[in-house]
C-alpha cells in the first residue's frame, strides 16, 4: 500500500478508528462513515480472542467500549460475536446493537469499498498474550482479499519486522516521543510509514527525513494539520475525520 495523493497543499487524513465522532470506536458503521465520506484512509485496532479470532477493538478489556467486561484475550469467539460494542458510556443507547467487528468483517466492508485504504494496528496486549507470530497469521489470514490495501503498524518494532518478512506487505512503526530520539531504530527498521503522537514533536521545524512517510497522531483542527503538513508530515490522524476535512477544505476555498 502506498498513500493515495493529496489534495493539493493539504495533508491526507487518516480516521482514527473510523469516524470515532459520530459512531463508536473500531466499529463497522464508524469505518464506513469514513471510506464513503472522502476519506481514503482508516486505522484500526486488533486483538485476539482465546481461539485466535482477530477482533476490531482497541482494548484487550471489554468494559470502556462496549455493555460487557472481560479480557477479550481469554473469552472465545463464541461469547463474543454477540457483544454490543456501542460504547455506552459515551453514547448512550444511541447506537445499541453495533456488534464487536471480527476483522474478517471489516475485510469485507473494504472489499465492497475499492479506494478504502487500512492501516491495521497490532496491540501488544494481544502480541505479548498470544506470541508475534499467532497475531501475524490470524492477521494475515482474515485480511487474503484486502491485503494489498493494507499495512500493518504497531508499537512492537519486532513485530514490524516479523510481518515484513512474513507477508512483505508495508509496515508502519508507532512510537511517542521526539522522533530524533527514534532515528536509529527508524533507520534500522526502515518502515513505509512512521506514527508519531503530536504531543511529542518539537514546536517547530521539519521533521527528519528518511525514505518512510510521516504520519502523526491526535491532530483534531485545520491549522495544526496545515502546519505538521508544512514541516512534512504526509499524513494525520484524527477521530473527528469528517469535521477536519471539511475545516481543511473550508480554508482552502477561502483562501482560494
Amino acid at each position: 500500500m502506498t498513500p493515495t495523493p493529496a489534495r493539493t497543499g493539504l495533508p491526507e487524513i487518516v480516521a482514527h478508528r473510523g469516524d470515532a465522532e459520530h459512531f463508536p470506536e473500531n466499529s463497522l458503521p464508524a469505518l464506513e462513515a469514513a471510506w464513503r465520506h472522502d476519506l481514503r484512509h482508516a486505522e484500526f485496532d486488533v486483538q485476539l480472542s482465546a481461539d485466535g479470532v482477530p477482533y476490531v477493538i482497541h482494548d484487550s478489556n471489554l468494559e470502556r467500549t462496549t455493555s460487557s467486561t472481560g479480557d477479550l484475550r481469554l473469552m472465545m469467539s463464541g461469547q463474543l460475536d454477540g457483544i454490543d460494542a456501542c460504547e455506552p458510556r459515551r453514547f448512550g443507547a444511541d447506537h445499541a446493537g453495533t456488534h464487536l467487528p471480527r476483522l474478517t468483517a471489516v475485510a469485507g466492508l473494504m472489499e465492497g469499498i475499492p479506494l478504502a485504504r487500512a492501516f491495521v494496528e497490532l496491540k501488544r496486549a494481544s502480541l505479548v498474550h498470544h506470541g508475534r507470530q499467532q497475531c501475524i497469521d490470524r492477521t494475515i489470514e482474515a485480511l487474503a482479499g484486502v491485503l494489498d490495501r493494507c499495512a500493518v503498524i504497531s508499537f512492537d518494532a519486532e513485530a514490524c519486522r516479523l510481518m515484513r518478512k512474513t507477508a512483505g506487505i508495508p509496515i508502519g512503526w508507532v512510537f511517542t516521543g521526539n522522533p530524533a530520539l527514534h532515528l536509529a531504530e527508524l533507520e534500522d527498521l526502515q518502515p513505509e510509514f512512521a506514527f508519531c503522537d503530536q504531543r511529542g514533536l518539537p514546536a517547530s521545524g521539519p521533521l527528519p527525513p528518511g525514505p518512510w512517510t510521516w504520519a502523526v497522531y491526535e491532530v483534531t483542527d485545520a491549522g495544526h494539520a496545515r502546519a505538521l503538513h508544512a514541516r512534512g508530515v504526509s499524513l494525520v490522524e484524527s477521530m473527528a475525520p469528517r469535521r477536519l476535512l471539511a475545516e481543511l477544505l473550508g480554508d482552502m476555498e477561502r483562501r482560494a
